[in-house]
């Protein structure tokens, strides 16, 4: 096993159950007498997704921030969350990071784990919402003739990464401090094919939704509206970590939150992605994917 796409694939067939829906999903959606929970998983490693003297509160909150948006691409109203927590320095400053973007977006803290480590420091959250929608939106559903939406603009991360890894005093609070759309979920539900956050790149996440649904997505990267300057575009499309909600639709519908066309479905032509109806070489990279070593 090379990387994170093998040790996935390696693990489908032990997930049966139904609510795992094949493991081709931001969370799993169990289904609990006449309730459909939304349960979801997101972890954060010291060096990989924050930097290793950032301030601990921003950590707490992302950690909060992105498993919320997890549950904002299923439109699921929030319920509560466990927490895994390694042990270390500036526990006060997690907290009050964590403490602010519980009360914020309403997720009480209902219990998890504590832990000590040699290495770098991680930490995992697992949320859960109740679904406010029935059929709970997926990857999967993307229609051949359906509209691809974005919710707002990509780079805004990147660009707020570069600025603290730099320390050049531009403003990075969309790294450390990203806002998962919620509300724009929860609207959204009952008008999408398909849907999901983005959390690795617009472009390996749109091809994640195409290769779960069967279909090609031709992307227009002119359309795709960024917080970069233009000649970062295409790094823009591919670095992740903004959080907007990537979507399919039926072009008829009239959407209930703002949002921008940035391509269209079509049949499958061979290739998950198409750029302006173009393969993109396989040495181009989408986004962002974790490897072993």
């Amino acid at each position: 096993m090379n990387g994170e796409l093998d040790f996935i694939e390696s693990l489908r067939a032990l997930a049966t159950h139904p609510a795992a829906r094949g493991l081709e999903d931001d969370a799993a959606v169990l289904e609990v007498g006449n309730e459909t929970l939304i349960i979801t998983h997101d972890a954060m490693v010291e060096g990989v997704h924050f930097l290793p003297d950032q301030d601990m509160s921003d950590v707490g909150w992302k950690l909060a921030a992105t498993n919320l948006s997890d549950l904002a691409a299923k439109g699921a109203v929030p319920v509560g969350a466990l927490l895994s927590y390694s042990l270390g320095a500036d526990k006060e400053r997690f907290i009050t990071g964590l403490s602010e973007a519980l009360d914020r977006f309403e997720l009480p803290l209902l219990g998890g784990d504590t832990v000590s480590s040699n290495g770098p420091r991680h930490f995992g959250m697992t949320a859960i919402g109740r679904a406010s929608h029935t059929p709970v939106p997926s990857r999967s559903g993307a229609r051949s003739g359906d509209a691809v939406y974005v919710t707002g603009a990509v780079g805004a991360a990147m660009l707020g990464f570069e600025a603290l890894r730099d320390q050049t005093g531009a403003d990075s609070s969309l790294f450390r401090r990203p806002i998962p759309l919620i509300e724009q979920g929860r609207l959204l539900a009952p008008f999408v094919s398909a849907i999901m956050d983005v959390s690795d790149g617009l472009l390996l996440d749109a091809s994640r939704i195409a290769a779960a649904s069967g279909v090609s997505v031709n992307i227009d990267p002119a359309s795709v509206p960024l917080a970069a300057d233009e000649d970062r575009r295409m790094d823009a499309l591919r670095w992740g970590d903004d959080y907007q909600l990537l979507f399919t639709a039926d072009q008829a519908v009239s959407l209930p939150v703002e949002a921008w066309k940035i391509g269209t479905v079509c049949t499958f032509s061979g290739s998950d992605i198409l750029l302006n109806g173009e393969t993109p070489s396989p040495d181009f990279p989408l986004g962002f994917t974790h490897s072993s070593g």
